[in-house]
């Protein structure tokens, strides 16, 4: 994009607006996981800079499951905003008796929009140890609840719920 993907704007707002308005629909506290800097602040949410830099999106999980402590995190990319709060809360109510909750679509996991309680902690912090960054390399180590096509279709077509916005292209017209 040549910058910053947070602070694009999205129909009269920025992606990181609207991500954090979604978020505080269906959550009590909202976190900003701001990478390697502190940045964003004003939004009127804390902000975690990352415990481990340069560990890519599973670094920034472990950093948002240790802000967290023993609660509860659920994950929303920036750059995903065609999920609505509905499904968020949806994936929330299905946590119990699971340590992950993520949806999967016929193009795979999402785990950049999935909820993820401290069980998940420990194995996170072992694999990024080991050096071994795919979102999913823990995810043997704990128990998983997949959300399917057909149970996440209630909140739109899954295709669509997913896209991320890459390219200017994939900005709204004004």
């Amino acid at each position: 994009m040549g910058r910053d993907k947070a602070l694009l704007p999205w129909r009269g707002s920025t992606l990181l607006d609207l991500a954090v308005a979604r978020l505080r629909e269906c959550c009590r506290d909202v976190v900003i996981l701001c990478g390697p800097e502190p940045r964003y602040a004003g939004r009127g949410v804390p902000v975690a800079v990352d415990v481990a830099a340069g560990k890519g999106p599973l670094g920034a999980v472990m950093t948002g499951l240790s802000h967290r402590g023993d609660a509860t995190g659920l994950f929303l990319a920036v750059d995903l905003p065609h999920v609505p709060a509905t499904l968020l809360a949806h994936l929330l109510a299905l946590v119990p008796g699971h340590d992950l909750v993520v949806p999967v679509t016929a193009r795979g996991a999402e785990p950049l929009c999935a909820v993820y309680t401290a069980a998940c902690l420990d194995a996170i912090r072992e694999r990024v140890s080991a050096g071994d960054l795919k979102m999913t390399s823990f995810w043997p180590a704990v128990r998983r609840r997949e959300v399917g096509e057909g149970e996440l279709a209630q909140f739109g077509d899954p295709a669509v719920l997913f896209l991320n916005v890459n390219t200017p292209a994939d900005l709204p017209s004004r």
